[in-house]
């Protein structure tokens, strides 16, 4: 259903996220990935997306990409304001 929304409306940063942790918890990375990539290219200010994103990568054991993701990321949470999401993102960042 979700990826009936996202090819009707592919800039919408919600339905894509959703979309993007549907696969990540159906365990389909490659598919994750994608849609995770996608969601950040189009919107690069929807700031829930670099956690999650980072955390997937840091599964993935793909430590380098979830640091740069979560540096872009700080940056875009600073930009909006949201000091909870900079906080975690800061946090998860330390552990890596």
């Amino acid at each position: 259903m979700l990826e009936e929304f996202v090819a009707k409306q592919p800039g919408d940063a919600f339905t894509r996220y959703g979309l993007a942790m549907e696969c990540m918890n159906a365990g389909d990375a490659a598919a994750a990935d994608t849609h995770f990539r996608a969601l950040l290219q189009n919107n690069a200010d929807y700031v829930p997306a670099y956690l999650m994103y980072a955390q997937f990568l840091a599964r993935e054991k793909r430590e380098p990409e979830a640091k740069q993701v979560l540096t872009t990321g700080l940056a875009a949470a600073s930009q909006k304001g949201d000091t909870h999401a900079h906080s975690e993102m800061e946090s998860l960042l330390s552990e890596l």
